[in-house]
């Protein structure tokens, strides 16, 4: 048996899973090949696996292909580490070096190369035209896997680069050792009026009529303790119960609510809002500030808003058929929208102009659309960001400028733009730097 050391040691090299599979290959090739030559390389006939000249042109073919395709995904995943280490963190590294399934997918193509090229040695193309059909059949089915397990792996590479991808890997890492090394203690039953979650994730969909529909059969009312867009931690409540518990499965409850790793925006417009304020403090960070990029981004914002600032929003209750409450969920209103939209980047934004000034267009024309009793979510912002660069800026006159309403953001408010010059008449600079016009 192999010592502790030499154990931890395997278990985190990247090659031994690759190079075993190239062994397996190896070991596989040699009983093919015993099998063919046993019977006379005649178990599988020239119908399926191809004349001698055909098969050896396929397998070279196989082959080639497969070294240029293994030299394709250990590329990709040199860029995946490099970008992990640059965005998240070094100690990342070990984790996507433990992949098991980036090792297997390096496994079979380097043992799909190796089994063509011993498939090659056995072709007797000069001689009597002999085809190991055992062996070849096998080398065109390791051929077809690789394939497959291309699309799987640019699929597991694909999402191996998003944060929620690297975020679990190292999570259900941790998990896994804390069920390895903590004993559970499930003496505890959980309350009979409370839906506990059986695993983590985040809530991005649940299926509201099945829901309604067995809190009718049941009598009760079901109220969902985490809003659309929330972590649920594993045993955390899912549901609570009001009313009577004894006639609902909660596990078939649990089964109604769709956890995943990230948010979507299938239910979840809020996270279309999380998005671009992510991007848009991203743009006036330091060092690499972009603010324009950032003033884009509002425009969008501004946009949204806009669409939802003479909208009704949903209450969180729904019904049965015959009118009562059976299923009840918080939804984000207008406030939360406004508040999602411009309270961090308020805060971020107010040392460079353009962000103020825009927010401040923004703001002012969504007071003149949004109905009254929805003004003051906006009047918060205006007063907190007036605030905000009035204790930023020591000189008057930037502060005053940064306070103008200006659509761009850049420059071109109403403390700069004047109206337009009638016709035949053009704006000249005078002498004292002021503008003027002449005929």
């Amino acid at each position: 048996m192999p010592s502790l050391r030499t154990r931890h040691r395997l278990r985190g090299e990247l090659w031994i899973v690759p190079l075993l599979c190239v062994l397996a290959a190896i070991a596989l090739s040699t009983i093919t090949v015993a099998i063919d030559r046993s019977i006379g390389d005649r178990m599988i006939p020239t119908s399926i696996t191809g004349k001698p000249d055909a098969v050896s042109t396929i397998l070279s073919t196989i082959a080639s292909a497969m070294v240029t395709l293994t030299t394709l995904v250990l590329t990709i995943t040199t860029v995946a580490v490099q970008l992990a280490m640059g965005q998240f963190s070094p100690r990342i590294v070990r984790a996507l070096l433990q992949d098991r399934a980036s090792q297997l997918a390096y496994g079979l193509f380097a043992s799909t190369f190796t089994f063509a090229v011993l498939a090659l040695r056995e072709l007797d193309v000069a001689g009597g035209g002999t085809v190991p059909g055992l062996t070849v059949l096998v080398a065109y089915l390791l051929m077809l896997a690789s394939i497959a397990t291309l699309f799987l792996y640019m699929h597991h590479s694909g999402n191996s680069l998003r944060a929620a991808g690297l975020i679990d890997l190292v999570g259900d890492h941790l998990h896994e050792q804390i069920d390895r090394l903590y004993t559970s203690d499930d003496s505890t039953p959980a309350p009979r009026d409370v839906v506990v979650c059986p695993e983590s994730g985040i809530v991005v969909d649940l299926d509201r009529p099945a829901l309604v529909a067995a809190a009718h059969d049941a009598g009760c009312v079901l109220e969902l303790v985490p809003m659309m867009g929330d972590f649920v931690p594993a045993g955390a409540p899912l549901f609570r119960i009001r009313g009577d518990a004894a006639r609902l499965d909660h596990g078939q409850l649990a089964g109604l609510v769709v956890l995943a790793a990230e948010r979507t925006h299938g239910d979840d417009p809020a996270y279309g809002f999380r998005k671009l304020v992510d991007i848009a403090e991203r743009g006036i960070a330091q060092p690499f500030t972009d603010p324009t990029t950032t003033v884009m981004v509002i425009d969008r914002l501004h946009d949204a808003l806009r669409q939802l600032a003479t909208r009704s929003f949903p209450t969180g209750r729904h019904d049965d058929a015959h009118g009562d409450v059976r299923l009840t969920e918080r939804v984000l209103g207008w406030d939360g929208y406004v508040r999602l939209a411009f309270d961090e980047l308020r805060l971020a934004g107010v040392a460079s102009p353009q962000v103020p000034r825009r927010i401040f267009a923004a703001l002012h024309d969504l007071k003149a659309v949004a109905p009254p009793q929805r003004h003051p979510a906006l009047d918060r912002q205006l007063s907190l960001l007036t605030s905000a660069v009035e204790h930023h800026y020591d000189d008057g006159p930037d502060r005053r400028a940064a306070l103008v309403p200006d659509q761009q953001g850049v420059g071109s408010g109403a403390d700069l733009s004047g109206p337009p010059q009638p016709a035949g008449r053009s704006a000249t600079p005078s002498p004292n730097g002021r503008t003027g016009s002449r005929g």
